[in-house]
């Protein structure tokens, strides 16, 4: 007998997928049908595979996964999605939420969280690992409303871009835009947080948990 959860894994590091994949066919109810290493071959996967889950990483080159979040479910809006990251951010959780995945782990979650989280998703049940509760339910109970909370998905990834220092033709060629429409966007996006320069910008994401500040190496 088959397997009866058929997963798309969607991680840009071949290593990581490689662990995924043996952790989650562990399993006879699961089974890794197709990979990808970014967004766009993603998405081309989604379609050619047609998996009962997709479970997506958020920082890849070019566009994140939450921007691919919201294209899968711009084509198929009953498409099952787990995002699996680093990020253990409640801004980060609530984004991937509004794009439409209906689960978030983090990647520091013991190995059987992930396979719950996918046997969640796929019955059409919430899964989020026990991090992100915690920091829901303390950025809930702080009140931290966040003028983040006003940044559509694709402005949030393209806001995770230039906190990855990377420039307007950059953004550009990742979503097919003109420079002038990420001119624009980057505008938008300093306005609708309040901040006027991208000192300010980065200043303000590093309170908010999107990016964590420098630390200096010890010396020899």
């Amino acid at each position: 007998m088959g397997a009866s959860i058929r997963v798309l894994l969607v991680d840009d590091h071949a290593v990581v997928r490689q662990g995924y994949r043996r952790l989650i066919e562990m399993h006879r109810d699961i089974a890794v049908v197709a990979e990808a290493e970014d967004a766009a071959s993603g998405y081309q996967a989604f379609k050619d595979s047609k998996p009962d889950v997709i479970v997506i990483d958020i920082s890849m080159p070019g566009r994140g996964g939450i921007d691919l979040v919201r294209q899968i479910r711009q084509w198929n809006s009953d498409a099952r999605i787990l995002i699996f990251t680093m990020h253990a951010s409640a801004t980060y959780a609530q984004k991937a939420f509004r794009a439409g995945a209906r689960g978030y782990v983090t990647k520091s979650s013991p190995p059987d969280v992930l396979v719950s989280a996918i046997r969640s998703v796929f019955a059409g049940r919430p899964a989020l690992c026990a991090e992100i509760n915690a920091a829901i339910a303390t950025s809930r109970v702080c009140s931290n409303v966040s003028a983040v909370d006003e940044l559509s998905p694709r402005e949030f990834e393209i806001l995770r871009l230039i906190l990855d220092a990377k420039s307007t033709d950059e953004i550009a060629a990742a979503f097919n835009l003109s420079p002038k429409t990420v001119a624009n966007y980057h505008y938008e996006i300093k306005s609708k947080l309040g901040v006027r320069s991208d000192i300010e910008l980065v200043y303000f994401c590093m309170r908010q948990g999107l990016v964590a500040p420098v630390v200096a190496d010890a010396p020899a």
